[in-house]
């Protein structure tokens, strides 16, 4: 049994970024998945449950502007950070006018989204008992609890933390705005980003979330195409790495 929750989503700015782009950054047409699972995950997330996104509607037209930001050309080394806390004490800083840098940056504007997802508990649930009894059913009612409050643990944002996103729970029959007339029909859009997951890798980077396992990240991407502005996101069996 799926539970379900529907989100409508807005801002000024947006960028999901391609990670093809190496040193610039450009954005996709629209929302990419993982992008809505942070927003969903943003107003309420559990360890014991996971967020699938089913489909996202693009709400207002697709138009891009450019701007330029500063950005860092490094980060922290993460040796750094081991042995700073094996010793106590150790270099951990970035002078940011040292290593700042200016890049263009092709991004959305004027943005509208709907997400429309399920939750998923992960580890194996018993069978029985009534609806609200059962454990998906308790995280959907806190997250539409919150999410009508418009509460979240941190503010949701769209793609980068400096575009900040507006989000409204429609409810179970509501319906979303109507798809801009120049998004009818049919577009193919090639291979976005679906998510990024983290396998067993023995060269991997040590996470100590995951229990001192060497993982590394993997990106795994899906064929977009869009139809009256809908884009049926598949599940991770349909995707490739």
């Amino acid at each position: 049994m799926a539970y379900g929750v529907k989100l409508e989503v807005w801002g000024e700015y947006a960028s999901f970024n391609r990670p093809e782009m190496k040193v610039e950054r450009v954005s996709y047409e629209f929302m990419t998945p993982s992008a809505a699972r942070g927003i969903l995950e943003a107003i309420y997330w559990k360890p014991q449950m996971r967020w699938v996104v089913d489909r996202i509607r693009v709400l207002a037209p697709i138009r891009f502007t450019q701007i330029r930001r500063n950005e860092l050309d490094q980060k922290i080394p993460g040796k750094n950070v081991v042995a700073a806390r094996k010793a106590g004490r150790g270099p951990l800083g970035i002078f940011v006018d040292e290593h700042r840098q200016q890049r263009a940056s092709r991004i959305l504007r004027d943005v509208r989204y709907g997400i429309e997802a399920h939750l998923e508990v992960l580890p194996a649930v018993e069978q029985g008992g009534s609806p609200l009894d059962h454990p998906e059913a308790k995280h959907l009612e806190s997250f539409k609890r919150r999410a009508a409050k418009g509460q979240y643990f941190h503010h949701p944002y769209l793609g980068c933390r400096e575009f900040p996103a507006n989000f409204r729970l429609l409810g179970d029959e509501e319906p979303f705005p109507p798809c801009p007339s120049e998004l009818r029909g049919e577009q193919d859009f090639g291979y976005v980003l679906w998510d990024v997951e983290f396998v067993e890798d023995p060269q991997g980077q040590v996470i100590e979330s995951n229990q001192g396992r060497r993982l590394r990240a993997q990106a795994r991407f899906f064929k977009a195409v869009m139809r009256d502005g809908v884009v049926q996101v598949p599940s991770r069996e349909q995707t490739r790495g």
